[in-house]
């Protein structure tokens, strides 16, 4: 019942009726990624191109879409990565987590929550003043 409940009433936890509802009607399940998100693809938008959604395993949170998801979901290429052997590239990072709010959050030096000090300013920078 909590289960039901949350899905109806959060939209950050997975997936809500009317997406469930939408992707039964609409949806043609297109594959799966590694992390057990599972993308759609249904009509087409005013522009002409195809609709795509992810409905996310667990929490929504865009950055758990792998890089060859990202481009297909996004229309950068038309071929799912479920439709060829796609391989990320070198240069392609593997996920990480969104850490905002969380521990792990990146601090810079003279923030709030890093009591180090901030770097002095080096002198190279020159305000920009109106007029000048």
């Amino acid at each position: 019942m909590k289960n039901f409940l949350l899905q109806i009433f959060t939209w950050w936890n997975g997936k809500t009726p009317g997406t469930l509802f939408y992707t039964w009607r609409k949806g043609t399940r297109v594959g799966e990624d590694e992390f057990g998100n599972v993308y759609y693809q249904g009509d087409h938008d005013s522009e002409g191109r195809t609709r795509r959604w992810v409905i996310y395993n667990g929490q929504s949170d865009a950055s758990a879409i792998p890089p060859g998801w990202h481009g297909w979901i996004h229309h950068r290429t038309d071929v799912s990565p479920a439709d060829e052997s796609y391989q990320p590239r070198d240069w392609q990072k593997a996920h990480q987590p969104n850490m905002t709010g969380t521990a792990g959050a990146y601090r810079p030096k003279g923030s709030i929550l890093n009591p180090a000090d901030r770097p002095r300013v080096t002198g190279d920078y020159d305000a920009w003043t109106p007029g000048s």
